[in-house]
């Protein structure tokens, strides 16, 4: 069926390549596995967190939005009070300047003056102040303060003796003569006599109450967040209620002067205990005063964060598993790995000697052959066969000979170090040694090497002429040429270890394959790296 749609077979067999080399790459390294997990585990921490982040603006923004609405009715509440004390002391102002006004009786004149109101119970009193400061009239419910009492040095009569047009006037707040326990303030207008010199001060004073009972349906933090100030920073009131901050001032905040500067808004800043908090207000049109509220910030995202606190639990849990578990399955790959490298290991090496085995010589010797015949390199192979190694087993036994040959292989090794060298067990007391990039002498020299320490042995052998255990080698050198394989190479080592055990044993033959020639660099000495190795030849 893929015949018929060659992309579709074709995104396959990429798919097929690009997992199996994902395979090879988790296979030969096992801990890609554990720093994938780990970078796994960090995105599954990090991702609730990240996900919410907007959530944060999202609730700051609402509390926002909330504050402005409550800072725009409390503002209206605010004016609709202010303007109806304004009211009340224009008409006074406009009746104590009318000359008839003083003509009347004093009950008639009171009540024209101050009028009936249906809530004033949170008013101290109605005052007309004449230039000097001392109070002329007043309502009846303070009529018991006497006619004595001077308010010539307080701020809300003098500003109106020295400025005529301030107009309505709110006072710092103050104790009250008539209710000292309660705060007031005081709300006044100028007085002018008739050639328009100052002639006093229309008085009303306010409890705080009043200000105070806007906050009484108001569920508020601990830490406060809704207060009235006046346009210096001045507290009149505050939610939750505190009787010592009222009359403080937070203009020293850092955040007041932009605050004073604008008619609404909304900053982030530290309120005056210290307290991060998000800063709503408006002023009130007509009014020196400020509607202001601040919930802290933790307040605001006391929800939020108990929302990415519980989210990063869990995903904390699950990072921690997700990160134990890679780390574990690289632990059990590395463990695979090492188990599977062993198998091949002991697959490609004869059990008795270390050595490679026949099987492994094989496929090593074909890639050195390719590589060599790539790179235009000689090569050089040597036969090995133990000395009468037949007679050494009859008369010493088997489990000696195993010895033996374990012995010998011993004495080759360190002859063949190098990472392109191959030293293997042919097959009973035989051996082999591949050396790429040797030529004849270098290879002539690790032959000779190789017979002298199985000799230096001093192994006893009745079956031989010298009394000990030796070795015959056979040696060719050869360029591989384009089309040829090992064999000839192996045939004529092969060739060269019958001459040397026709010849007496115990001694090392070679040859030069008629291709090699000295120009070629074969027989260019190249010194080898520690004391005692021959020479070698590229």
């Amino acid at each position: 069926m893929l015949a018929f749609f060659p992309q579709a077979a074709g995104g396959q067999t990429g798919r097929r390549a690009f997992l199996s080399r994902i395979r090879r790459l988790v296979g030969n390294h096992p801990e890609a596995v554990g720093i994938a997990g780990i970078f796994a585990a960090l995105t599954v921490i990090l991702f609730p967190f990240l996900v919410r982040v907007p959530d944060r603006k999202a609730e700051l923004r609402h509390a926002r939005e909330i504050s402005q609405n409550l800072t725009a009715i409390m503002a209206l509440a605010l004016e609709k009070e202010g303007r109806f004390a304004d009211i009340q002391l224009k008409a006074m102002v406009q009746n104590v300047e009318d000359p008839i006004t003083w003509t009347l009786p004093e009950n008639i004149r009171n009540r024209l003056l101050f009028g009936i109101n249906p809530d004033e119970s949170y008013l101290d009193g109605k005052f007309i102040i004449d230039s000097t400061g001392r109070i002329i009239v007043a309502s009846k419910d303070v009529h018991e303060i006497g006619t004595e009492a001077t308010v010539s040095d307080q701020d809300y009569f003098l500003v109106h003796r020295n400025n005529p047009s301030v107009g309505l006037f709110v006072s710092h707040p103050f104790r009250s003569a008539v209710n000292e326990t309660k705060p007031s303030i005081a709300l006044t207008r100028r007085i002018n006599k008739p050639d328009g010199s100052f002639g006093g001060i229309a008085l009303l004073r306010l409890r705080l109450e009043v200000v105070q009972r806007l906050f009484d349906r108001l569920n508020n933090d601990a830490d406060g967040g809704v207060a009235i100030v006046l346009a210096d920073g001045t507290v009149l009131a505050r939610n939750p209620y505190s009787d010592a901050e009222v009359g403080s001032s937070i203009a020293d905040l850092a955040v007041f002067p932009q605050i004073a500067a604008n008619a609404s808004g909304s900053v982030i800043g530290a309120g005056s205990k210290g307290v991060q908090r998000q800063i709503t207000y408006r002023h009130v049109p007509g009014l020196p005063l400020i509607a202001i509220v601040a919930p802290t910030t933790d307040s605001i995202l006391a929800e939020w964060r108990e929302g990415v606190l519980y989210a990063e639990s869990v995903a904390i849990a699950f990072g921690v598993v997700l990160g134990s578990g890679s780390w574990l399955l690289a632990h059990t790959l590395r463990d695979k790995l090492r188990a599977q490298d062993e198998l091949v290991r002991m697959a490609a090496t004869d059990p008795l000697t270390k050595l490679s085995n026949r099987r492994a010589l094989e496929l090593q010797l074909k890639q050195e052959w390719q590589r060599a015949r790539r790179e235009r390199k000689v090569v050089s192979i040597q036969f090995i066969d133990i000395d009468r190694f037949k007679l050494f087993n009859d008369f010493y036994g088997h489990a000696a000979g195993d010895e033996v040959i374990a012995k010998v292989a011993q004495c080759i090794a360190p002859e063949a170090a190098r990472s392109s060298d191959i030293a293997a067990r042919y097959g009973g007391e035989e051996f082999i040694v591949v050396l790429p990039g040797t030529g004849y002498e270098g290879a002539v020299q690790v032959a000779e090497s190789i017979r002298k320490r199985v000799q230096d042995l001093n192994i006893a052998h009745q079956g031989s002429q010298t009394g000990v255990v030796t070795v015959s080698i056979g040696c060719a050198t050869g360029l591989p040429a384009d089309g040829e394989d090992s064999d000839r190479l192996l045939a004529s080592a092969d060739e060269q270890l019958y001459r040397a055990k026709s010849s007496g044993r115990n001694q090392v033959q070679s040859i030069v394959l008629p291709e090699i020639k000295p120009e070629q660099g074969v027989l260019s000495p190249l010194k080898r790296d520690k004391p005692g190795d021959c020479l070698r030849y590229p």
